[in-house]
């Protein structure tokens, strides 16, 4: 079933983009309809995170962004195997002259890419503009044809340094401190190990600190990349580096990365990952968020 998954999307990688976005929408529907679990989650973190907002609003969202989650994944076919040349005419590249500077300095840098659903494109566009190899952690698919298939892609332009999660931070760290660009997307729940219980859109969320211990290891700048879909491909907005950062004080840094990410997500709510459940790791006695009663269609 994946070797038929694959063969389908190196199929699909020829077809127009308005054609692909026309599959993943409807794609997009189909899981919405079907994955009634996943759709708890999505409806239950955006109640969460969006209070304010009728439920009325939630529910559109939640439609909005299984379509996208939809369209996101099939255009990873023509994002991993349409000529290079079709790719690069898809993503656009947004920000000020000074952004661009700091990225193109020969000095660590760190690069906060958001879960949007266009995380891998531009992750991939990133590779493309880097003038050597950016690094990224990668975490292991559990199918073993899915993983090549994965890795193949992300890696696909050849300017990428693969690091894995379970081989720990010193190679990263060594290779910050030689004036690497590392790809960083901490903003999961990753589990209670090494996490801090910091606000996130107003709920407190078990976050990594990472980003605050690898910029003050590695004395690496800051700029966030955030990527977005439009319809003719993807825009990827960099913004420049982060001043005062990172501090002394570990909670404060990682409470200002989730305000930083809050920021974007507002601007499009429903590009960002809501199938992931962000809350899941609860504080000691505080019940599961996702446990409660899903919202009615």
């Amino acid at each position: 079933m994946t070797l038929l998954f694959v063969g389908l999307m190196r199929l699909l990688s020829h077809m127009p983009l308005r054609g692909i976005r026309v599959l993943g929408h409807f794609l997009g529907w189909l899981l919405w309809l079907k994955m009634k679990n996943r759709k708890h989650i999505v409806q239950t973190n955006l109640r969460l995170c969006f209070p304010e907002k009728p439920i009325e609003e939630i529910k559109q969202l939640t439609r909005a962004h299984f379509v996208q989650f939809a369209q996101s994944l099939l255009d990873r076919a023509w994002l991993w195997h349409a000529p290079l040349s079709v790719v690069e005419s898809r993503l656009k590249w947004l920000g000020t002259p000074a952004a661009f500077s700091q990225l193109a300095a020969d000095t660590p840098k760190i690069i906060l890419a958001p879960h949007f659903v266009g995380l891998d494109a531009g992750g991939l566009a990133l590779t493309l503009k880097a003038s050597k190899p950016v690094a990224f952690i990668f975490v292991p698919q559990h199918n073993k044809v899915m993983d090549a298939w994965v890795n193949e892609g992300r890696q696909r332009t050849g300017n990428v340094k693969p690091y894995f999660r379970h081989e720990g931070v010193k190679q990263i760290m060594s290779g910050l401190r030689q004036g690497e660009m590392l790809h960083l997307s901490p903003d999961m729940d990753f589990g209670p190990d090494e996490s801090l219980f910091v606000p996130f859109m107003g709920v407190t969320a078990a976050t990594v600190p990472s980003l605050s211990r690898f910029a003050r290891l590695g004395r690496a700048q800051v700029l966030t990349l955030v990527t977005r879909m439009t319809p003719q491909g993807y825009e990827i907005t960099l913004h420049e580096a982060w001043d005062n950062f990172p501090t002394v004080n570990l909670f404060d840094d990682t409470l200002r990365m989730n305000a930083e990410l809050a920021e974007h997500i507002r601007a499009t709510p429903s590009q960002y990952y809501w199938v992931h459940k962000r809350f899941k790791t609860r504080p000691e006695g505080e019940a599961s968020v996702y446990k409660k009663a899903a919202i009615s269609r």
